[in-house]
């Protein structure tokens, strides 16, 4: 597989439903269109404050993708697959 590798972080907040679902869906989405193209950060903000400070993070759970260019940030718990695959651009990396 060719392609620029993601960088991805996940901002979560200790272990409630949002988050599960978020670190479910989103390792399901690397795992199915990235797979080794990619380097995902889990980041709980109960217990790492400051990187919420330094990201910027004023909702949980929040996706970032810091590479390839642009940068991209999503919002929710990732549920709706289509929309975040368009707004990481995955479908057009992987065509």
């Amino acid at each position: 597989m060719t392609g620029t590798p993601h960088k991805l972080i996940l901002f979560i907040s200790g272990m409630s439903v949002k988050s599960s679902h978020a670190i479910e869906n989103i390792k399901a989405i690397c795992d199915k269109y990235l797979q080794e193209q990619v380097s995902l950060e889990i980041i709980d903000i109960s217990k790492e404050k400051e990187k919420a400070a330094e990201y910027g993070i004023f909702a949980i759970p929040t996706l970032i993708k810091l590479e390839p260019a642009p940068k991209r940030i999503i919002i929710g718990d990732l549920s709706d697959t289509a929309q975040v695959l368009k707004s990481l651009d995955i479908l057009s990396w992987k065509k």
